[in-house]
């Protein structure tokens, strides 16, 4: 589940740090930064709506023992197709966390606040930029995720996914959506020299923890027809439906991060990576309504996971409680 943790982290400071509009700071905002140098930004966004979202892989999959073909595919994030829902038409809605009274929302009513600071540092090449961001809880709903083949750009603006041989003629579903519901985080952001140690420090409570919902994990290698579900011949594809996934910290209703993200350079012959090292303690799990082969089926119960850690090794035979993930292209 730390994993969905880290999605979800990773996908509110990006969010924060690429959205463009901007509003006024109120004035008791104002009153703590008189008199300090800087830059104070608070983003005032109420909504994003991203249509559809494709990342490519643009040269397939090679090993042929696999079914690969060699030929370029995509993950698509798109609309989920159920009329009157929000997502019917939208691959991804972010929004704040209203819940609970406004219990996760930053004082100052924006989505995030940034301060960003720039510094001489120490010694040569130690000049550094600083940004200390708070980000408001976040409301995430994602429609359905698939696969597909990627198409290419026509003559006609830039769009890829979709194309000829694309998300139409070519599509299998592999997650039929989830929302993710934040609290309030705060994150330091250096690029430079980065004296913290790291680009991107994540060390704050996350106000009510972290809940998933409405997790649904397909299986299209059973479907049948036109996949509707309406006879044996036109069998829908198998669900596993996931009603909620709740992540707090071990015994308690929030939850703690402890997170470095960091970006390593090309050394020699191997290419560069994103390294995320997690160092946050023991959480509960609490995972409602199990649902097998369609979400309309009844649920097998709920399952709960107390205590859990997770370890990784510095070193041949020591375990320090935390996490590892590294990201990289082939």
């Amino acid at each position: 589940m730390k994993n969905f943790t880290k999605l979800a982290l990773v996908s509110s400071i990006a969010f924060s740090a690429n959205a463009m509009a901007m509003q006024a700071m109120d004035d008791a905002a104002l009153s703590s930064t008189t008199g300090q140098d800087g830059i104070n930004i608070g983003i005032g966004i109420s909504k994003v709506e991203i249509e559809k979202l494709f990342i490519h892989d643009n040269d397939g999959l090679t090993d042929t023992a696999k079914g690969g073909t060699s030929t370029a595919g995509a993950i698509v994030i798109k609309g989920n197709g159920i009329k009157g829902d929000d997502l019917e038409n939208k691959g991804i809605i972010i929004g704040a966390n209203y819940e609970n009274g406004g219990a996760y929302l930053l004082k100052t009513g924006n989505l995030a606040d940034l301060r960003i600071d720039t510094d001489a540092g120490t010694g040569a090449n130690g000049a550094f930029i600083n940004i200390a961001a708070d980000v408001s809880g976040l409301d995430i709903n994602i429609g359905e995720i698939g696969v597909t083949a990627s198409g290419t750009v026509g003559t006609t603006g830039i769009r890829r996914g979709g194309k000829l041989g694309g998300t139409d003629a070519n599509y299998n579903a592999i997650l039929s959506g989830l929302s993710l519901k934040t609290g309030s985080m705060t994150a330091n952001i250096q690029l430079g020299a980065a004296p913290q140690g790291a680009m991107i420090k994540l060390s704050t409570t996350m106000v009510g923890g972290l809940e998933i919902k409405n997790l649904g994990i397909l299986d299209a290698s059973t479907k049948k027809g036109l996949g509707d579900g309406t006879s044996t011949d036109n069998r829908a594809a198998g669900e596993i439906f996931i009603e909620s996934i709740k992540v707090v910290d071990a015994s308690e209703n929030d939850l703690t991060i402890n997170q470095d993200i960091r970006v390593y350079g090309k050394d020699g012959t191997n290419n560069g990576y994103i390294q995320m090292v997690s160092n946050s303690g023991p959480i509960d799990n609490y995972v409602r309504g199990v649902h097998l082969g369609s979400r309309d089926a009844g649920s097998i119960g709920d399952i709960e996971v107390q205590g859990l850690q997770t370890y990784y090794s510095p070193s041949l035979g020591a375990y320090t409680p935390g996490s590892v993930i590294t990201i990289s292209s082939k």
